[in-house]
């Protein structure tokens, strides 16, 4: 006899505006103003979460997500190489492999959020 599956019921919002109606509205102001960006850069994307968070998808892949924690935010451009390439215009911000970490008084500036989303396209496109 098949053993029945255990089937739990997906943690966390349903969508992307219920997570960032969520948070405080510091961090929400600073995630739509990195959202509107991504659109503005990447009007092909589609909105999806992106490993539990909210972000982009590009043909199916994973193009860039962002999110809100206790203390910070995060920006996620999937990518070391574009962080890397990209290190002397984030000097300031915390930096980890795929992540740059802002706090909501120095949010990442649109045009450095589009540069990044642009340089994460073309890498995807590649």
């Amino acid at each position: 006899m098949a053993q029945a599956r255990n089937r739990t019921k997906p943690r966390g919002p349903k969508d992307i505006e219920t997570y960032l109606g969520a948070l405080p509205a510091d961090q929400q102001r600073a995630l739509r103003h990195i959202r509107k960006a991504i659109r503005a850069a990447a009007p092909q994307a589609e909105e999806a979460f992106v490993y539990g968070v909210p972000g982009f998808k590009l043909g199916g892949k994973g193009l860039v997500c962002y999110a809100g924690f206790k203390k910070h935010c995060g920006f996620y451009p999937m990518s070391p190489d574009v962080i890397e390439a990209h290190a002397a215009e984030l000097q300031g911000y915390e930096l980890a492999k795929g992540t740059i970490r802002f706090v909501t008084d120095k949010p990442l500036p649109a045009a450095l959020v589009k540069k990044l989303v642009r340089a994460r396209v073309a890498e995807l496109e590649g």
